[in-house]
């Protein structure tokens, strides 16, 4: 019995500091409401011949709403190609459970910044915002997430999800696949 007890405790413990801190970016309370929302993290990077892509998610929670905030960032020296959003864009979500997560584009049209670096190569920022529908949103807090699809203004792209993705750019490592298992409890409250 006594072995018992003891697994049971271990395995609990383990469970309880393998959890995810919160890392929590802004948490204003005041006369207009309330705002929460995480750091940025990396979820998906691609770098080739001299171009990359990386998007990176932030959730929110203004007054009761979630969010996740999306930036796109590209980099070339060539010339980079705008992905725009606008009223009918949406991020789909593919879960391991075979369920599927729609976020709808509640912001203004973009098609994003393009800026020239020092080196003379071009860099487009683009940020959104993308509101959670009730349907399935439970399933995102306990299924990892394997494919994102998002339909921008004029094209629909695919997204693979990796379990670790370890950055090139900045050598930061991510789990992009259990992100929102990790960090939407950071924000519900």
């Amino acid at each position: 019995m006594k072995n018992l007890v003891a697994i049971f405790f271990l395995l609990f413990s383990s469970l309880v500091l393998a959890q995810k801190p919160c890392e929590i970016d802004a948490n204003v309370n005041d006369s207009l409401g309330t705002y929460k929302s995480t750091k940025q993290q990396l979820i998906f990077e691609r770098s080739f011949a001299g171009k990359s892509n990386s998007i990176y998610f932030s959730l929110s929670n203004t007054n009761g709403v979630l969010t996740v905030e999306v930036q796109f960032l590209q980099k070339s020296n060539e010339f980079i190609k705008a992905n725009c959003l606008d009223a009918g864009s949406k991020i789909h979500l593919q879960l391991n459970n075979g369920k599927i997560v729609t976020l709808l584009h509640t912001g203004n049209d973009t098609c994003g910044t393009l800026l020239r670096d020092d080196k003379n190569n071009n860099n487009r920022i683009m940020s959104g915002t993308f509101l959670f529908a009730k349907e399935n949103f439970e399933d995102l807090k306990t299924s990892p997430v394997t494919f994102m699809r998002i339909k921008y203004s004029g094209e629909t792209i695919d997204y693979p999800f990796k379990t670790k993705l370890i950055s090139e750019l900045n050598h930061s490592t991510t789990e992009p696949e259990k992100y929102f298992i990790d960090y939407l409890k950071c924000i519900e409250n």
